[in-house]
């Protein structure tokens, strides 16, 4: 539908900061394209004044008014051609998009467990007997029991954590289920949802 006189912000162009909202940038763009050098100051002084009454709450930032003209800075595409009482070229690495972070993407068999749990799985696979193996083991054995409950919908069976241990620790683990303990699991109140 295109209505005549009626335009809509997805039609527009997009805004480079859009905090300072369209008729800032507007005025930026005519800061940009004035003649003289006397003339751009001026307006840009101007634009930064009322920038800086658009978001009074960041008046007491230390840096606050190099803030107000590294934006005034990235909003020109720096085109504006003016003396900056601060220096704007740090506005560049403002301005610049951080680089993607790469996911690490490691194959584990079975993902309920998660990624460090299979860390705790490889440790213990060399870890000498004692009290400090029998310690992790216990975390391990209850982790896996938590993180079953969690992502099987609240069932759990200790067998079933018996027989991962055994078998992603090359049998190296073997809980008597007899002797073990699990901790506690508290199990969250099923939500019941109000009809209106």
């Amino acid at each position: 539908m295109n209505i005549e006189g009626l335009d809509y912000n997805t039609q527009r162009e997009k805004l480079i900061l859009p905090e300072y909202g369209r008729e800032i940038q507007k005025m930026v763009d005519y800061a940009v394209g004035l003649k003289t050098k006397a003339e751009r100051q001026r307006c840009a002084e101007t634009i930064v004044a009322i920038m800086g009454r658009m978001l009074p709450q960041n008046q007491e930032d230390a840096n606050y008014e190099q803030k107000l003209w590294d934006h005034l800075a990235i909003m020109s595409d720096f085109k504006l051609d003016i003396d900056y009482p601060f220096d704007v070229s740090e506005a560049k690495k403002i301005a610049a998009k951080p680089q993607p972070l790469e996911y690490p993407m490691k194959k584990i068999p079975v993902k309920h467990y998660g990624n460090l749990v299979f860390e705790l799985f490889d440790r213990l696979k060399g870890m000498p007997d004692g009290a400090e193996r029998d310690e992790l083991i216990r975390q391990t054995a209850n982790q896996m029991k938590r993180n079953l409950m969690q992502w099987s919908h609240g069932s759990s069976d200790d067998e079933k954590v018996a027989s991962d241990l055994a078998r992603y620790t090359d049998g190296k683990v073997q809980l008597d289920l007899d002797q073990f303990k699990f901790n506690t699991v508290a199990r969250e109140p099923e939500r019941k949802h109000k009809r209106k």
